[in-house]
């Protein structure tokens, strides 16, 4: 039995498809697949959908560009709804924006979960920058020993707040310090979500 037999589709064929960014958690769209759509995006690794108003399907930025590599697909509990965690190559939205889900009817904000992926899309961004325009291109260009400084130079500032029980003191330097732990990453190509592996590595380990 193939995994796609688990999927309930609906009475045309299709099943929604909730799109997630994989890096930074925040749900980028909602489409529509049918069993086309879902083998062809297995088989490619690349997003395919099926459109309702074209009636055919359609691979994710085939016309803009702005692909999206799928990492995993999730199914929920009752079988007709999918989750795809994908890495996007550029906006989701055909408005440009990140994300389709850009405006809010009501509430608070609550895209502070999701901040530490956007940051971190924001700095691969800025890295291309001229250097005088942005300090993390500078940074960058300046070197490994100099972004090794940085992050000494906040680790400590935010120990020492921590020591004096300086709750302010310790959140400016701590945001500080995440900052520079970022850039760090980007100088040695690796991604916030290698140091979460390691990290939920290594609390499988300790769950025995």
């Amino acid at each position: 039995m193939s995994l796609l037999d688990l999927v309930r589709f609906d009475s045309t064929g299709l099943v929604p498809v909730v799109v997630q960014d994989c890096e930074s958690g925040e749900v980028l769209m909602v489409a529509w697949a049918n069993r086309e759509a879902l083998e062809e995006t297995e088989r490619s690794g690349e997003l395919t959908l099926f459109s309702r108003s074209r009636n055919r399907l359609w691979k994710k930025g085939e016309t803009s560009g702005n692909t999206m590599r799928v990492v995993e697909m999730k199914i929920d509990c009752d079988g007709d709804t999918l989750l795809a965690l994908a890495e996007p190559a550029g906006p989701a939205c055909h408005t440009g924006q990140r994300t389709c889900f850009y405006r809010s009817l009501w509430g608070e904000s609550g895209t502070f979960c999701t901040f530490w992926g956007r940051l971190w899309r924001c700095l691969l961004e800025r890295r291309h920058a001229p250097a005088e325009e942005s300090y993390t291109a500078r940074l960058l260009q300046e070197g490994s020993s100099r972004i090794a400084q940085k992050v000494g130079e906040e680790g400590v500032e935010t120990a020492l707040a921590v020591a004096l029980k300086d709750r302010e003191g310790t959140r400016y330097e701590a945001a500080d310090l995440l900052y520079h732990l970022l850039v760090a990453l980007i100088s040695l190509d690796l991604k916030p979500t290698d140091i979460l592996g390691e990290l939920s590595k290594r609390h499988r380990s300790t769950k025995g």
